[in-house]
């Protein structure tokens, strides 16, 4: 390529797979090269973003499979607009967290750990007796997990809402049942 004053000069060969002996100068504007630029990456802006409002009944659903695909959800990776540093992402509600399960022995060999801060203070609770305890935890804590550590990741959180059984105090935002396949 050659830069000639405000034109590009292009050299083609035609049919020739190595060869220069049919070489042809084609001339180039540099305005028409310029029109030539397309397919440009678009990332989506916090103001453009529209979040909608989805339903996903938890009955007999894995907890892992489950929260994996809420998470999916969450962060806006469904979107073909999705762009890693914008909130993207839908708005979730759970019903019926105290109807999930997990395979395996992990209902009594699945320990949730916390701490209070203090020298000695670490406790520890198996999955049977924390959902006894508070059922939404499980789903919460699972799905907190697949999500950003950043204040990106604290703000889709935000937006999931978990229940046991099947009321729910968002009815104004019209959300959609959202039928997750597969998941058992």
């Amino acid at each position: 390529m050659l830069f000639v004053g405000n034109k590009t000069t292009f050299a083609h060969a035609k049919n020739t797979p190595i060869g220069f002996d049919r070489v042809q100068n084609i001339q180039i504007t540099k305005e028409e090269k310029v029109n030539t630029l397309s397919y440009k990456t678009q990332s989506a802006k916090k103001e453009e973003v529209v979040h909608q409002w989805h339903v996903v009944d938890a009955t007999n659903m894995t907890v892992g499979r489950l929260s994996s695909r809420l998470a999916h959800i969450l962060r806006g990776k469904h979107k073909p607009s999705y762009t890693p540093h914008v909130d993207c992402g839908d708005y979730v509600i759970v019903l019926n967290a105290e109807k999930v399960h997990f395979t395996g022995a992990k209902w009594s060999k699945k320990e949730y750990i916390h701490h209070s801060g203090y020298p000695g203070g670490q406790k520890r609770i198996i999955a049977e007796k924390l959902l006894d305890k508070k059922p939404t935890a499980i789903v919460e804590k699972a799905v907190k997990g697949m999500l950003p550590k950043t204040k990106l990741g604290r703000s889709m959180f935000k937006k999931l809402f978990v229940y046991e059984g099947t009321e729910h105090p968002h009815a104004a935002q019209t959300p959609q049942t959202l039928e997750l396949t597969n998941l058992k």
